[in-house]
């Protein structure tokens, strides 16, 4: 069976014989949408851009850097892992849109 043909009764069994806890999983999303980052009227990530412009894209680059070296010493190695793929994923979104 391939995931796109899983079934939700498929994924309650995976679920129920899951050996660890993803991180991933825990509300709030430490991942996508930090609470510290959100408490005033922009979201952080936002004011970065506006405040870097051209050098944001660095900044992107220097967060994906830093989650994959630090992941392997972290309590959670796969929510860095996952902070890295977030902040590459928005620097792919930069250079598409940069480039449309």
């Amino acid at each position: 069976m391939s995931i796109n043909e899983a079934t939700p009764r498929d994924w309650d069994k995976v679920s129920k014989t899951k050996s660890y806890i993803d991180p991933y999983d825990i509300q709030p999303d430490p991942v996508n949408k930090p609470s510290h980052y959100n408490a005033g009227n922009i979201e952080c990530i936002d004011y970065l851009k506006d405040s870097l412009g051209t050098n944001f894209e660095h900044y992107l680059e220097g967060s994906i850097k830093k989650y994959l070296h630090r992941f392997r010493y972290k309590k959670s190695p796969v929510e860095d892992l996952r902070k890295a793929r977030w902040y590459l994923d928005r620097l792919i979104t930069e250079q598409l849109d940069k480039n449309s």
